[in-house]
């Protein structure tokens, strides 16, 4: 089925001096402006084409990639306020319109915002908003502890990062519980780690993180045993580094180092480590 708002594969068609018309099925015919042609394409192929309106309101498909989709969450700068509203950049030649009646908060060109895109069913136009609590789901969450789920960067607080978990509720993850880097717009996955009375859910990154950490001492411990008693390895380290050497982020790395360091198996040199 071909959609507004998502990233269709369609047939070409035919081509005219315009560009090339694509196969939209009940949308009929959709054009690919000219400028996006490539010599690959041909007549009858499939190319993969994000379906929006144009700036004159004309059905249009693009080649370009849009940072997001429809019926998602994602973090756009502001580039321009107008009568009408504020304008995100989001990856395509049109930029993305948050009405005036759907900002709960004065934009500011420049500035990053935290935005719902969806298609407008009135005017069939996709908008954004960042009204977010109409865009999420009422009631308890149906989650058990453990339970695999996709999640949203939201945006950071006191104690870590607010996110949206499935598309549909609040979530939270802790700094303290934070083993690899994120930042506000990414999707990621997560494990429930409990449903809260405020019906919120706590969520962690990496399944049994304690786990993580003892298992990723044994390994540090056993490596710098292999290399003689001392292992190049320190604070100065890239995470690209430990990522490479011990498949864990630099977080785990630095909490299995100190584990190491407290039970006095170890000692911290500027360096590396090496075996008391």
């Amino acid at each position: 089925m071909i959609e507004i708002g998502y990233t269709n594969r369609m047939k070409i068609v035919r081509f005219t001096p315009n560009g090339a018309y694509l196969d939209g099925e009940d949308l009929g015919e959709v054009l690919l402006p000219k400028r996006f042609l490539t010599p690959e394409m041909k007549e009858g192929a499939e190319i993969s084409a994000f379906l929006y309106f144009d700036s004159e309101d004309r059905l249009t498909a693009t080649i370009q990639h849009p940072y997001t989709e429809i019926n998602r969450f994602a973090y756009l700068e502001c580039v321009a306020v107008t009568s009408m509203g504020a304008f995100l950049s989001w990856g395509l030649d049109k930029d993305l319109l948050v009405p005036k009646s759907e900002q709960k908060d004065k934009f500011v060109k420049g500035k990053k915002y935290f935005v719902y895109v969806y298609l407008d069913e009135v005017s069939q136009r996709i908008v954004a908003s960042n009204r977010i609590n109409r865009f999420l789901q009422p009631g308890d969450p149906e989650y058990n502890e453990g339970d695999k789920c996709e999640i949203f960067i939201a945006q950071p607080a006191d104690l870590g990062y607010k996110v949206i978990v499935d598309n549909a509720h609040w979530g939270m993850v802790y700094f303290s519980e934070l083993f690899r880097e994120v930042k506000p717009g990414d999707y990621t996955y997560g494990f429930v780690k409990k449903v809260r009375d405020d019906m919120r859910i706590d969520i962690m990154l990496e399944k049994n993180s304690a786990k993580l950490v003892d298992k990723t001492e044994q390994e540090i411990y056993a490596r710098i045993k292999e290399c003689g008693g001392f292992l190049p390895f320190s604070d100065k380290s890239s995470p690209e580094e430990i990522q490479k050497e011990f498949q864990v982020s630099k977080k785990v790395f630095k909490k299995a180092v100190g584990g190491l360091y407290k039970s006095k198996l170890i000692e911290i040199t500027n360096n590396g480590l090496k075996i008391v």
